[in-house]
């Protein structure tokens, strides 16, 4: 028995395929699904997703965000992912900085653009701590 994970983000859809387990970052603490879970809804946080597929893993940075656990579906509505594997980390830290420098002089933004920045940097971090955990 097998599950059906969805990774979508507001751009596309990051992931889609049938696995054997998911482990993802919930504002509670780390969990991991597997065939036959009990129906869920959780809140994602930014952190590392962990996909176990025919005896090998992948990881993906994700951003804040909601997953939702149905039957052997598993769907995942996030901010941002990206496979590890394409993470490029001059152009996180590019981003990074300019999201921090926009930040700091955050005087005439609104509430909603002033979140997006800090959302940007979470990512960023979120981004270049996965990519270091799985060097290649």
């Amino acid at each position: 028995m097998s599950l059906q994970l969805e990774i979508v983000t507001p751009e596309a859809r990051v992931y889609e395929s049938e696995i054997d387990s998911v482990k993802l970052p919930t504002t509670t603490g780390e969990i991991g699904i597997l065939p036959g879970h009990i129906p869920l809804v959780t809140e994602v946080q930014a952190g590392e997703i962990t996909v176990e597929k025919s005896g090998s893993s992948e990881s993906l940075a994700v951003s804040k965000g909601f997953a939702q656990c149905v039957g052997n579906k598993v769907s995942i509505l996030a901010e941002n992912a990206i496979n590890v594997e394409e993470i490029d980390e001059e152009s996180v830290i590019a981003a990074q900085k300019r999201a921090e420098e926009a930040l700091k002089s955050a005087t005439e933004m609104t509430q909603e653009e002033i979140d997006h920045l800090e959302t940007t940097v979470q990512f960023a971090k979120t981004q270049l701590l996965v990519r270091q955990k799985r060097k290649f």
